[in-house]
């Protein structure tokens, strides 16, 4: 029976030298060389991977197929979310055609595999964080919402479903965000999502909350190794 994975912010430069993780620390050192080998130990030739967000430091789609080819080589299917830092990824048209073989792009849709759903959206800074400034985010958060209502009304009744987000739904205090509530009233088993890094691990929530079960899943917090959802 194939299994989801779920991995993000693996950051690849191929086409960017000059963005190197190391400098962020010595955990960062060969992280893609890493990231591909535990991932060809763990993950099967059917399972799914969830990648949400921050997948290339590339400025425009151009240069990042080298990062996307290399994330098409390992095993499976892999399903990719924008990220804050994914600047390359402008027209979602655009990037599903550039994408390899079982590849897949979400942006205001779903993604079926089996019977299992997939949705989400982006995400961004919540009002309950102390990172929020109205004059700046509001708009985006806002937006997002809408972007997120648009892929849970694209899930069926009923059906078992995971949801993605790049950023946190949690304050750093644990205040729970519109998109937590969203995932909540759709019935969504899991919700994995990244972005956080370093010092910020400390924020990171995981364990359930009100029937849904949440994932951190940033590269570095995972030690690099894809952790099974399902």
């Amino acid at each position: 029976m194939p299994h989801v994975y779920a991995i993000g912010d693996l950051h690849l430069s191929t086409s960017v030298p000059n963005k190197v993780m190391d400098v962020f620390g010595p955990r960062w050192k060969d992280h893609a060389a890493r990231i591909r080998e535990a991932w060809q130990d763990t993950v099967g030739e059917d399972d799914l991977v969830l990648i949400p967000g921050d997948i290339s430091w590339a400025m425009y789609l151009s240069d990042a197929i080298a990062d996307l080819a290399y994330i098409g080589g390992m095993k499976g299917k892999k399903l990719l979310l924008r990220g804050n830092h994914d600047y390359w990824w402008q027209s979602v048209t655009k990037v599903r055609t550039a994408l390899p073989e079982c590849m897949y792009a979400l942006q205001n849709d779903v993604f079926r595999f089996g019977e299992l759903f997939v949705c989400g959206t982006r995400g961004w800074t919540i009002p309950e964080s102390s990172h929020f400034k109205e004059s700046e985010d509001r708009k985006l958060y806002e937006r997002e919402l809408i972007r997120l209502d648009l892929s849970l009304g694209q899930l069926p009744h009923g059906a078992p479903a995971i949801g993605m987000l790049h950023y946190p739904p949690f304050s750093e205090t644990g205040e729970k965000s519109a998109f937590a509530l969203r995932f909540e009233t759709a019935g969504v088993s899991d919700v994995v999502y990244g972005h956080l890094h370093g010092p910020s691990h400390r924020f990171a929530f995981n364990g359930e909350s009100n029937g849904v079960r949440y994932h951190t899943v940033s590269a570095d917090y995972l030690d690099f190794i894809p952790k099974k959802i399902l």
